[in-house]
């Protein structure tokens, strides 16, 4: 999410699959927190971007070429966040049947 968030903030797309694994570490409840208030934080500004985004530029180049265009991007977020809830989802089943 934030990396793509930086491209509508005017950034640069810097997200990269050897940076998939990278991520703080979790050591303590407030650990969680933090990181649960970012993507929340993050996930919001990201819908208010998309909601100001007319047609043509849904339709319009995502950086480059090669990424598609923005709402290839968005349908992509869309797509990739059901499945983390859905290992969500399972860690959560198995987590309740051990207990």
């Amino acid at each position: 999410m934030k990396g793509i968030l930086q491209v509508f903030e005017g950034g640069t797309l810097d997200i990269k699959d050897q940076y998939s694994f990278d991520a703080p570490e979790i050591t303590y409840k407030t650990d969680w927190d933090s990181l649960k208030n970012s993507f929340i934080t993050n996930s919001e500004t990201f819908a208010q971007y998309i909601e100001k985004l007319s047609d043509s530029d849904l339709e319009s180049t995502f950086v480059d070429e090669i990424y598609g265009t923005y709402k290839r991007n968005i349908e992509a977020m869309i797509e990739h966040s059901y499945y983390h809830l859905g290992q969500i989802a399972l860690i959560k089943k198995i987590l309740l049947e051990k207990a």
